[in-house]
């Protein structure tokens, strides 16, 4: 498929490549939520109001019986801060984020005028008025969604902002925007779950999306440094051959002999090959890159930690 930049066509990807990109980024939100858990493992309890109490208490004891691996080491820190839930809420933001951009991304892709993947119809709704129209009603809700946790993590800092210690009653406004919060994020996991499997992708039209935009010009000028072009120069030489392509209304290696002749180290049979979309992604055959043998080899390591 075609991989944009600027919303730009750019180069050749697969669809099993950019869909690892969602894959990175979820695991690192898992390890965020993992490393909340971490922050919250502290017992306040012994705190009392904000001083600690007189009562010849054993916190440790209490702590390991509650099923504690650690005790907040001052009381007054304990009753007062709420970062904890901040933190929570840092995370669902950025969850959320990460969905919503999928979630654009399906709706992008669903528009007719791309048709690179179609979505189950109980995703959808129809038009009110429009009988043609399939809209990604469930993608577009995600979306909207992503606004309330922001909303939830801006009340949380807001409430918490220039607080003197100790407790204060300001904070007995903190957990509802934990709780929307964890409710948003569950739902929508829940639905999108359901949704990814009916994910049906147009092939054909992936494809035919290369087609425009030049994306295997960067092969071309890559080609020229490796036969010792400097960059630079070799930027400026396929910047243009592509506006002469443009002017014409032709592909690159469809650009007449005669005037690729007057260009050291290119010509047709080159162009053909060096900008051919398999040799292309192909080529990108390093840890990360779009090649086949590295999405599969990503592939795998992603299994095995979801597995583990």
């Amino acid at each position: 498929m075609v991989g944009y930049t600027h919303l730009q066509v750019a180069q050749p990807i697969s669809f099993g490549h950019h869909l690892l990109a969602y894959f990175q980024m979820l695991e690192r939100d898992y390890s965020r939520l993992m490393n909340c858990i971490e922050t919250i493992d502290h017992m306040p309890l012994g705190s009392a109001a904000l001083a600690g109490t007189s009562f010849p208490i054993n916190r440790e004891s209490v702590a390991k019986k509650l099923g504690f691996k650690n005790i907040c080491r001052n009381s007054i820190d304990a009753v007062s801060d709420r970062d904890f839930a901040i933190e929570f809420n840092s995370f669902a933001s950025i969850l959320m984020l990460h969905l919503s951009r999928f979630c654009e991304e399906i709706i992008f892709w669903m528009n007719p005028n791309n048709n690179f993947v179609t979505i189950s119809d109980s995703f959808c709704t129809g038009s009110s008025i429009m009988p043609q129209k399939k809209n990604p009603d469930i993608p577009e809700l995600i979306r909207g969604k992503t606004g309330r946790v922001y909303g939830n993590l801006i009340s949380l800092l807001t409430l918490m902002k220039s607080q003197p210690l100790a407790y204060n009653k300001d904070n007995q406004e903190d957990k509802e925007p934990v709780f929307d919060s964890v409710q948003t994020i569950s739902t929508t996991l829940e639905i999108l779950s359901q949704l990814i499997p009916t994910i049906s992708v147009n092939k054909e039209s992936m494809l035919n999306s290369l087609e425009k935009g030049f994306p295997t010009a960067t092969d071309l000028a890559d080609f020229l440094v490796k036969k010792g072009e400097p960059f630079r120069s070799a930027h400026g030489i396929v910047s243009k051959l592509v506006r002469i392509a443009e002017e014409n209304n032709i592909k690159l290696h469809e650009i007449p002999e005669e005037k690729l002749k007057k260009i050291k180290h290119v010509n047709p049979t080159i162009i053909k090959k060096i900008m051919s979309l398999k040799s292309s992604i192909s080529s990108r055959n390093h840890t990360g890159g779009t090649s086949p043998k590295q999405v599969k080899k990503e592939i795998g390591i992603a299994k095995k930690i979801i597995n583990n």
